[in-house]
């Protein structure tokens, strides 16, 4: 039995777990925290959040840490050293596809950071260049990787940006939102929208992303000489299901009893 399969049992054993932890987390944060959240007075706020978003947050964000680092290895293991990464007659190496797999991780978060900086307040534009930007970045990934190789590296992207969001934009700010509501102070409005921007953004991630992750079983899905209009065709019908459960949630349907 070679080292990689036990490993590779592992590591999926704990990025299942670890990720559910995680998108639970974010879709009760989104679709029922968000709901009940409206209904806070003041002195709500002051006892409910220092107690529950601590909690919550510690296991959301390493739930975020874990799902990352086990995907990453995943990726090496299954994709880059597993021989699906690239076919002979494409004239690219292994070492050279892995390089240019990681590199778009890395490029990919900057991009989208200094975007939605820019773009905060703009979220049509926002999302229209974004997934310009998206389907170029699959469509250069395709001239390089097999089809099933760009499934899981689009969906590498996207859990990159997410997982990052978390650790540097949504937690760093939540610890100042619970400081202040904790001190009975308003906190800064820029922090709240801000949070509220990214959490959302990675609720309309998460769902496509799960289904890129799974297609590496469907040969059906990826393989094909267009895989990277499928990848990205995908990511827009999840993008319409994400709003769908955002509308439903703001419904009074939940809150039947």
């Amino acid at each position: 039995m070679s080292w990689s399969e036990p490993v590779n049992l592992i590591l999926r054993w704990i990025h299942v777990v670890a990720g559910i932890a995680w998108i639970g987390h974010l879709y009760f944060f989104n679709w029922v925290n968000a709901q009940v959240a409206k209904t806070y007075d003041a002195d709500s706020k002051k006892k409910v959040v220092p107690e529950l978003m601590p909690r919550a947050l510690y296991w959301f964000r390493w739930g975020a840490a874990y799902t990352w680092i086990s995907g990453i290895l995943l990726l090496g293991i299954v994709v880059d050293m597993g021989g699906v990464l690239v076919t002979p007659e494409s004239g690219w190496s292994v070492g050279a596809a892995t390089g240019i797999g990681l590199g778009a991780l890395v490029v990919a978060w900057f991009v989208y950071d200094a975007l939605w900086k820019a773009m905060a307040k703009k979220e049509q534009a926002g999302v229209a260049v974004s997934l310009l930007l998206l389907a170029a970045m699959a469509f250069g990934l395709s001239m390089v990787m097999t089809g099933r190789a760009v499934f899981i590296h689009i969906g590498s992207v996207l859990g990159t940006i997410m997982a990052t969001n978390v650790w540097f934009r949504i937690w760093p700010s939540q610890r100042k939102i619970i400081g202040a509501i904790k001190e009975g102070t308003a906190p800064d409005a820029a922090l709240v929208g801000l949070v509220g921007l990214r959490s959302k953004q990675n609720a309309y991630m998460s769902v496509p992303l799960v289904l890129l992750m799974v297609s590496n079983h469907y040969p059906t899905v990826y393989g094909t000489d267009m895989a990277w209009i499928g990848a990205t065709g995908f990511v827009i019908i999840g993008i319409g299901a994400t709003k769908w459960l955002f509308q439903k949630s703001a419904s009074p349907a939940p809150a039947k009893f």
